[in-house]
């Protein structure tokens, strides 16, 4: 930093706080041999040579622009339109962070208006948010938001969740004192079952969470769930990737009453592994209990028609001892991006995309299954992911696919201990079929392979 903006009289008061004379003696049990190392800087360059250095270094990155990904497991690579980035770098989006002020920022609530009515669409629910920070915090909110409209305090986690957003949701929930109970996920044979996630639900139960598709990719029938919960008097809270909803039923005509997911496969890219954009939707009757930013349109004196922020009795700028959630903020550009990926595509494209991904995965999965040493677990129906058992460790696999410039799959291992040895494959739009056969044919090489590149 060039300039520090504290005086002597600042430095000797923050000294004098801290109970020091002087910053040697703050730095005192700062061995002496570190304290103050040498910096061994190489020459200055010119501006000319520092970015071809920069360059040269960023080549040696393993991008998605130069290897071929079939990593998914909750961040998904899909095309994204070139308008896209254009019009998000337009300075009145660009800049707009957040619209406090709604009469100053029409052009930022229209977007976000517009957002919210496809997310509907896409949903089958009634009303959506803005946007939350991530699909994991999105369905932690849900929780809470079942929890206080149900004025019960136990939460039903379906163990074919994504590991990471029930880690998510039991550190909100147990933290502030709810129980959570999770079904448990195992192997048998060449099948994973779930065991009793409807014996779990009672009259306490405020939710039931589930993943459609799952985590495991698989598509199942939700309808047996979601009457047994609402028999119950409890709410069912389905979490989806949007864009697989091109072609699968919406949350809606599941039966949820809250939908929620992670959107960032509408138009964002993956870049290393954020922002991301939490998608949060439900009924119209449990809209006062939503957490985040509402945009409504509404009509001036003169009946023009405009857009505000309404339902405000939420976050911390109005009427905030009537808060539903701490979350204080949107993923404004993040979802303007959905929006304009939705826009672009149009009903059409969007199931023409998601029909892609299912047809492409599905053409691995065919290719894989005769390959000698793998065997894929659960051959009912699934999106965009499959899971295999491999012949060696995945971890060391994988460590050869990247030899071939080939970004391979989740190792299961690391989440379900059950599933040592399985390895979650995903393919979408983005990957053509010699890419695939590619892969098919370096895991082949990689099940006999005993060291070294394939």
């Amino acid at each position: 930093m060039d300039f520090i903006p504290n005086t002597d009289h600042d430095r000797e008061e923050m000294l004098r706080a801290i109970g020091v004379a002087t910053v040697d003696e703050l730095l005192a049990v700062v061995p002496e041999g570190v304290r103050r190392p040498a910096l061994e800087l190489p020459k200055p360059l010119t501006e000319m040579e520092l970015m071809a250095e920069m360059r040269a270094m960023a080549e040696q990155n393993a991008d998605l622009q130069h290897y071929h990904c079939f990593l998914g497991a909750g961040a998904y690579q899909h095309y994204v339109p070139s308008p896209i980035s254009q019009l998000l770098l337009r300075s009145e989006f660009y800049t707009a962070y957040t619209p406090y002020q709604p009469e100053v920022s029409q052009g930022t609530l229209q977007a976000a208006f517009e957002f919210q009515s496809m997310i509907c669409g896409l949903t089958g629910m009634d009303v959506t948010n803005t946007s939350m920070y991530d699909g994991a915090t999105a369905m932690a909110e849900a929780a809470l938001m079942a929890i206080a409209t149900t004025k019960r305090n136990r939460v039903v986690l379906s163990g074919s969740v994504h590991p990471e957003y029930r880690s998510v949701v039991c550190t909100y929930l147990r933290s502030r004192g709810f129980g959570v109970v999770e079904s448990a996920v195992r192997r048998e044979g060449d099948r994973i079952v779930e065991d009793g996630l409807e014996s779990l639900l009672d009259r306490q139960t405020a939710c039931c969470v589930v993943q459609q598709p799952d985590f495991f990719g698989r598509v199942t029938d939700l309808r047996a769930l979601a009457d047994r919960i609402h028999h119950l008097g409890g709410m069912f809270v389905v979490s989806s990737d949007p864009l697989s909803l091109g072609v699968l039923k919406s949350p809606g005509e599941w039966g949820a009453d809250i939908a929620v997911g992670e959107g960032q496969s509408l138009g964002n890219p993956i870049a290393y592994g954020g922002p991301a954009l939490g998608i949060l939707a439900c009924k119209e009757r449990f809209v006062r209990s939503m957490p985040g930013r509402l945009v409504g349109a509404a009509a001036d004196d003169q009946g023009r028609r405009g857009f505000v922020l309404t339902l405000q009795a939420r976050e911390q700028h109005i009427r905030r001892e009537k808060a539903t959630s701490n979350i204080c903020t949107s993923e404004s550009l993040v979802a303007l991006a959905a929006a304009i990926y939705l826009g672009l595509m149009g009903p059409g494209g969007l199931r023409q995309v998601a029909q892609l991904c299912y047809d492409k995965a599905h053409y691995a999965a065919r290719q894989l299954s005769g390959l000698p040493g793998y065997r894929r677990l659960d051959t009912g129906s699934f999106f965009n992911e499959f899971v295999v058992e491999c012949p060696r460790p995945p971890a060391e696999i994988n460590r050869k696919l990247l030899d071939r410039k080939i970004v391979g799959g989740y190792d299961l291992g690391q989440s379900h201990p059950d599933l040592e040895g399985c390895m979650l494959l995903c393919s979408t739009e983005v990957n053509g079929k010699q890419d695939i056969d590619s892969l098919v044919t370096a895991l082949g090489e990689a099940a006999t392979s005993e060291g070294g590149a394939i």
